[in-house]
């Protein structure tokens, strides 16, 4: 299992996950418009989930049906930003 950031982070780039997370395993660049969780390392805290302003982020097997091609899109910035 791991947490996902979906569509609502698109745009907002708030942080607050990023600050608590204790194994830094939430990252993004200038270019994106979001931030992403990697799976790989996040070791399912939840400490990003209650501090996440606009309630963008779930257990994968959690989210909403509608927001599932974040997982991908999650998997794939870590594969294209190791």
């Amino acid at each position: 299992m791991t947490f996902v950031i979906t569509k609502p982070c698109i745009g907002v780039k708030d942080a607050s996950c990023v600050d608590v997370c204790p194994v830094r395993c939430i990252a993004s660049t200038d270019e994106e418009e979001m931030y992403h969780i990697d799976a790989g390392t996040c070791i399912n805290c939840t400490y990003c989930e209650p501090v996440c302003p606009v309630n963008a982020i779930f257990d994968e097997f959690k989210m909403p049906s509608d927001q599932r091609e974040f997982l991908r899109r999650n998997r794939e910035f870590f594969k294209n930003n190791p």
